[in-house]
């Protein structure tokens, strides 16, 4: 059974692809029991977010496991090929540290990742999917980006994609002050999102969220005397979406929330003032057909990725510092496989000592009962074990091959240094 990274990100599928893969957080466990169940994998946990889907798992057929990914999301393996990466234990190891760290991300050192992956984890055990090897890999992984980000500089100066939102918008209306924003969805995005307009104090801001509850109260966490923030359903966007001069959107819809005929009504109502619109999301929220619309300047999370690259080259002096850390985690943790994968013939000769042990106490014993001399009842007892503990190595000596023997002696001078001289 062998460790396995099987998956996509932005480095490998375009946006077009990686939506068509994405887990839904609510479908997770009934996928990776799924999973375990009709193929050959012991143990399973799925990330899934904006810039990637990956799969870890132990098994001895990750073909398998792809082919599932695969159907699971009603697309061709040879369709998927081209984009999917197959990492096999070490190099899995050295990626999943790498993600937990901020490494591989589309914003180098973004802290995001690593709470994506802890509920990930989460997931997996709520599955019954992650055994003691995945779970101590995650364990390590998060040790490990702790480390990275507590000794290095890999999270400074970071431009996150609600910065980069503020920066485009800025770009096509100067000043936000005058201007009105949706914000669509009331997750972990949204509200930094909501945070870093708030800060622009702009015209008006509006959360949209299919629960109102929660829109009105991530809403009312910005409302301020110079600042209105509202809150409406989302079966409301149709009828209020020519109010808004900026629309960001991230939810965990699966399909899009924000249509042509949408957009082109609402336009039509603005009489053709322009709007920004952000698309978080993957799956994406809004139609790519949107993007043709002559008074609309959509943009999507690859998009943004040219902007955050700001302060890039601070960050990536502190890669190598955060490589080495890696390296010498990954080091400790094969180790620990290793140690691991001793365990059973570990046990098994402990088990098979023990037997001859209990064998010959049980002898020498019933020799004192029988009023032998305890002397002589002892020094029987301990050269039989010698004997018997001694025959194996012993007799592989005396039967290996001229071109085996050296390396047997040797084994033997680890086995039991201090009679071979090495001491």
């Amino acid at each position: 059974m062998s460790l396995f990274a099987l998956g996509l990100n932005h480095h490998t599928a375009p946006l077009a692809v990686r939506e068509r893969m994405t887990f839904l957080p609510e479908s997770l466990p009934d996928a990776l029991g799924e999973l375990t169940r009709a193929r050959p994998v012991q143990e399973a946990a799925i990330l899934s977010t904006c810039n990637r889907t990956e799969l870890y798992c132990a098994t001895n057929d990750p073909d398998s496991a792809l082919d599932w990914m695969a159907q699971y999301h009603r697309i061709g393996a040879q369709e998927l090929a081209p984009y999917i990466y197959r990492l096999e234990h070490q190099q899995a190891v050295r990626h999943v540290f790498r993600v937990a760290s901020g490494l591989d991300s589309m914003v180098l050192g973004e802290p995001q990742i690593l709470g994506q992956m802890k509920q990930a984890v989460r997931l997996a055990e709520g599955a019954g999917t992650l055994g003691a090897l995945l779970h101590t890999l995650f364990q390590r992984s998060f040790a490990v980006a702790k480390e990275v980000r507590s000794t290095t500089a890999i999270g400074a100066n970071i431009v996150s994609m609600a910065a980069a939102a503020v920066h485009l918008s800025e770009r096509i209306f100067g000043s936000l002050s005058g201007q009105r924003v949706l914000c669509v969805g009331a997750g972990e995005m949204m509200e930094l999102c909501a945070a870093h307009f708030a800060g622009c104090t702009p015209r008006e801001m509006v959360i949209a969220n299919r629960t109102l509850d929660r829109a009105q109260a991530l809403a009312s966490r910005f409302e301020r005397s110079d600042l209105k923030v509202g809150a409406i359903r989302l079966d409301e966007l149709g009828e209020r979406l020519a109010e808004f001069d900026i629309v960001l959107s991230c939810t965990a819809s699966p399909l899009p929330i924000i249509g042509l005929g949408m957009v082109e009504r609402a336009l039509k109502q603005r009489r053709h003032r322009p709007i920004v619109m952000v698309d978080l999301a993957v799956p994406r929220d809004i139609e790519g057909e949107v993007d043709k619309l002559g008074d609309v300047f959509l943009y999507t999370v690859d998009d943004l990725a040219q902007i955050v690259d700001s302060g890039l080259e601070a960050r990536q002096a502190a890669v190598v510092e955060a490589q080495a850390i890696i390296d010498a985690r990954v080091a400790n943790f094969l180790q620990w496989v290793q140690a691991r994968e001793a365990v059973p013939a570990i046990r098994a000769l402990r088990g098979h000592a023990e037997d001859m042990r209990a064998a010959e106490l049980d002898r020498a014993l019933r020799a004192i009962a029988r009023g032998e001399s305890p002397e002589r009842v002892l020094d029987t007892l301990s050269r039989n074990l010698t004997n018997k503990l001694l025959h194996g190595p012993t007799r592989m000596l005396n039967e290996a091959p001229p071109q085996a023997r050296e390396q047997i002696e040797g084994l033997v001078k680890r086995l039991f240094p201090q009679h071979g001289g090495d001491a």
